[in-house]
């Protein structure tokens, strides 16, 4: 019976040491991958909310309930980790027990650092000097790790709250340059300072949502609103630019395209995504022509200065899309983003939902006075 004891202690502290390299990945070492405790409870609170909105294909809805997801997230896998070292410690205790129970209720003792419970031997008293500090450092680590969380999604939704006047609301790519031209009043000459603005941005995606992948399941406080389906609508934005008016070309938009698809590119890699490093530029879209020249023909209406046909800026296009297509769809996918246009399809029956546009009213609307001068905000006498 001893070596059966002394065999399932040396599985305990394996499991410690595995559970102390998963902390250590998840919240300490920069440029880590989580391992594969944080993977397993990320599916199982994923697969737990699927379940529960099996039947649920209204988006807002959906939404309300999914905001809940990150936070269950993080209560989970503290959860996960606080039981694999208890049962790992418990499994070191055994040979001084008789029973498992009591090397359970010392670790457990030891971890919650209630002291009603401890073996007065070196061994023993090393393991629950071990125990304490486990449990100690894993709860002040992960309230330590909340602030670094929510600056990051602070800083994050600033932009994405901003592209609501600018992209529509859901945002999409031709609203975007439509909005900038027509809907907004303001000059093409504006788009670089914003592209660069966004090229910033997805730097900053990159270095936090990659080291910190359960930001990917944070959601916007407006369920409108989508951290990715709002690059993707930047990127299409600048994808189009680049594509419908060549002589507009400048190095800000490119910037932000490559720096938007490694940003997708890195974040796949750390949530445990396929990545196609070297996309074709001649390869199809899941994109289909139909919708993209919709998109076209809606900067054509108002009045955007295309100096190409949708059938001629197409190849430049696809070839620009098509390196950043599949990542942004397998993430949409995964983070049940909102169903806009050009976003691909969800995990459940989702229509693609258009902008929402704000009715054009001036004040003569509101009144009923349709004279110039009323409109001009003067009196009429």
């Amino acid at each position: 019976m001893q070596a059966v004891r002394d065999i399932v202690a040396v599985i305990g502290g394996f499991l410690v040491v595995a559970t102390a390299v998963s902390v250590l990945r998840t919240l300490v070492i920069p440029r880590a991958r989580p391992g594969g405790m944080s993977r397993v409870v990320d599916r199982a609170v994923d697969r737990t909310f699927q379940l529960v909105l099996r039947r649920t294909d209204d988006y807002p809805s959906r939404d309300r309930v999914l905001s809940a997801q990150a936070a269950a997230y993080l209560v989970a896998i503290l959860v996960a980790w606080m039981l694999a070292f208890l049962a790992g410690f418990t499994m070191l205790l055994w040979p001084w027990h008789e029973t498992l129970g009591g090397a359970g209720r010392e670790a457990a003792s030891s971890m919650f650092t209630l002291g009603f419970d401890a073996t007065a031997t070196p061994a023993p008293t090393i393991l629950d000097i071990l125990a304490a500090g486990c449990g100690l450092i894993v709860v002040a680590v992960q309230i330590a790790y909340l602030p670094t969380l929510y600056a990051a999604f602070n800083r994050r939704e600033t932009e994405v709250t901003l592209l609501d006047s600018r992209a529509g609301s859901p945002p999409w790519g031709p609203e975007l340059l439509a909005r900038t031209r027509y809907g907004m009043r303001a000059r093409t000459d504006d788009l670089p300072e914003f592209f660069a603005l966004w090229e910033r941005w997805c730097a900053d995606l990159a270095e936090s949502h990659a080291n910190y992948p359960v930001l990917v399941r944070f959601r916007s406080p407006q369920p409108m609103s989508s951290w990715l389906v709002g690059l993707l609508s930047v990127m299409d934005g600048a994808a189009l630019l680049l594509s419908l008016c060549p002589s507009r070309d400048r190095i800000e938009p490119r910037l932000c395209l490559r720096m938007g698809f490694t940003a997708l590119r890195q974040i796949a890699v750390a949530v445990a995504l396929d990545v196609e490093w070297d996309a074709d530029p001649d390869a199809d879209l899941l994109l289909s022509y139909d919708d993209y020249a919709a998109g076209v023909q809606r900067l054509v209406d108002v009045g955007f200065p295309v100096e190409r046909t949708a059938e001629e800026a197409w190849p430049h296009f696809r070839g620009w899309r098509a390196n950043y297509e599949q990542v942004a769809y397998q993430l949409a996918w995964l983070t049940d983003a909102v169903p806009a246009l050009w976003s691909g399809p969800r995990r459940w029956a989702a229509e693609p939902i258009p902008p929402q546009r704000p009715p054009n009213r001036v004040a003569s609307d509101a009144t009923g006075v349709t004279d110039a001068r009323a409109v001009r905000g003067k009196p009429v006498s």
